[in-house]
């Protein structure tokens, strides 16, 4: 048997020697500049995900270190997202009131769950699995994700004490109902968070817009006591590096959370995997697919085991690692690091953010995570893959979450066999042969609308002009059979030509070479 060698077991001896205190110095400096954007969004994903605040830093911290030196991309940067979180606190907060000890031991039994599953893809190779679920999926599930994100904030930003509602339509309703209860100064401030944030994100779009604005609103409450000292504020808490976190292996809980698991861990790595291979292309570097997914699982399992819930790859801190220059993956470990140090020395400063605020912030990333440019690129080329991106999206605003991306997944596939049952087949008549171009596999599904066609030639000599088949099932092989002795009762032949040698030689397995009806030409 053969050992695997010390680099598979730990990938980062192979770029880390290589490092010159020159590169370390630039991703230290990377790693700060993407520390101060994962601050406000971490704490507002844990949020999202119905977890005290803390939990998003420390979601930041193990597992983007794990991830980083694990895994296979320079730039990727995982941690909390917008979309994981809000499936999480749809998967979990029927079972458990948000933010409770309960709740976080559930959220973190789920990230474990996840974790091995993704874990496990990566150790059987099934990377490529994660092709199954298409970018309009992605794009219609982040697009109702936004909008659920949304509508749960918006009491947030009103001021407004609201339970939590199963759909995104119960909480519209729930809200408008009580639109009499709205807290002046609570929509004042949150409005003024959002606006500011905007024209920050829209004049210096380099600069940390969220943490700015966070950071203006506190001040406005602490100078201006009167108008706004009944305004809530995030909870504070006491600042410590990631605490260990047992969790218990209650088979039954197990059991009810493995679907939520295996959809949001299918989802994270469509993520990672995606933002992974855009920004592989344009460094040009090779990536590994099966390792980054190996490295996300096990990112993932020992993330919960120190109270950092489901992490994934973050667009805007991967883009912002490789637009600011980093050399290598030192630059996630640096901004874990950098998280880490804030977590334990500025957490006090966290107890002077005001909810609305956070409020107002959320949804400025909530708009950031609607990629327009992708859905009107989309329409353009494709109006099936438009149909289920509609699908997905109207899904996740009516279904749970989790069932939204299943529905996506099965939609997505279920056009894909549509086109593919058809191939392309071009006829031709020349002299006493009917020949019918075939572009496309012939398999189970596509079998039967050959047959038709074949069925319709009448010519002595029916031909196949096979040069474009490149597969074909035993479906396929009956029913060339089945055909070719159809024809020869009518005194009639069916011939393929040009046909590969992997196909013939599938033709020739059913009755044998000797017995085979079907004529091969070159």
């Amino acid at each position: 048997m053969a050992w695997p060698n010390r680099h598979s077991l730990l990938p980062f001896l192979s770029w880390l020697p290589r490092q010159t205190r020159a590169s370390v110095g630039r991703d230290l400096l990377v790693g700060l500049s993407g520390a101060i954007l994962a601050l406000p969004q971490s704490i507002a994903y844990a949020l999202i995900a119905g977890l005290p605040p803390e939990y998003g830093l420390y979601a930041a911290v193990v597992p983007v270190l794990i991830a980083c030196l694990w895994g296979s991309s320079w730039h990727l940067i995982c941690g909390p997202t917008a979309a994981i979180s809000i499936v999480l606190y749809a998967s979990v907060s029927p079972l458990a009131v948000p933010a409770s000890q309960d709740y976080i031991t559930l959220i973190l039994l789920l990230t474990l769950l996840a974790g091995v599953f993704q874990w496990l893809l990566g150790l059987l190779r099934f990377g490529a699995l994660v092709n199954f679920v298409s970018h309009s999926v992605v794009l219609g599930f982040t697009l109702g994700a936004a909008v659920v994100i949304a509508l749960g904030q918006l009491p947030n930003l009103l001021g407004v004490d609201l339970p939590s509602e199963a759909t995104a339509l119960n909480s519209l309703t729930s809200l408008f109902e009580h639109l009499d209860a709205v807290d002046k100064p609570s929509l004042i401030l949150g409005l003024g968070t959002l606006a500011v944030g905007l024209a920050l994100k829209l004049l210096v779009p380099r600069w940390p817009s969220l943490l700015i604005s966070l950071i203006l609103s506190g001040l406005v409450v602490w100078l201006w006591p009167t108008l706004f000292g009944q305004v809530k504020l995030v909870s504070a808490f006491t600042g410590r590096l990631p605490p260990f976190s047992p969790l218990p292996l209650d088979l039954d809980m197990i059991l009810r959370l493995l679907p939520s698991a295996v959809a949001v861990g299918m989802l994270g790595l469509v993520t990672s995997l995606s933002i992974a291979r855009s920004l592989a292309a344009r460094s040009e570097q090779l990536l590994d697919a099966n390792q980054e997914v190996r490295a996300q699982g096990v990112s993932n399992i020992v993330g919960a085991f120190f109270s950092g819930y489901l992490s994934s790859g973050s667009f805007t801190r991967s883009a912002l690692s490789y637009e600011a220059g980093a050399c290598s993956p030192l630059a996630g470990v640096f901004s874990a690091l950098w998280v880490a140090l804030f977590a334990v020395a500025g957490a006090a400063l966290i107890a002077h953010i005001p909810i609305p605020a956070m409020a107002g912030s959320i949804l400025l990333i909530c708009w950031g995570l609607v990629d327009h440019r992708g859905i009107r690129a989309l329409y353009r080329v494709s109006r099936a893959e438009f149909l289920v991106m509609s699908l997905t999206c109207v899904a996740t605003l009516l279904l749970e979450l989790q069932t939204a991306i299943y529905a996506g997944v099965l939609a997505s596939l279920f056009f894909y066999l549509k086109r593919t049952s058809q191939p392309r087949v071009q006829h031709g008549r020349e002299g006493d042969e009917d020949i019918l171009r075939v572009g496309g596999s012939i398999f189970f599904g596509a079998s039967h609308y050959l047959q038709v066609r074949m069925q319709r030639c009448h010519a002595p000599r029916l031909v196949i002009d096979a040069r474009q088949i490149n597969f074909i099932d035993y479906s396929g092989v009956a029913m060339l059979h089945q055909e070719a002795r159809r024809l020869l009762r009518q005194n009639r032949s069916l011939t393929l030509r040009r046909a590969r040698a992997s196909v013939i030689e599938e033709l020739r397995k059913l009755e044998g070479a000797e017995k085979c009806p079907i004529r091969f030409e070159d």
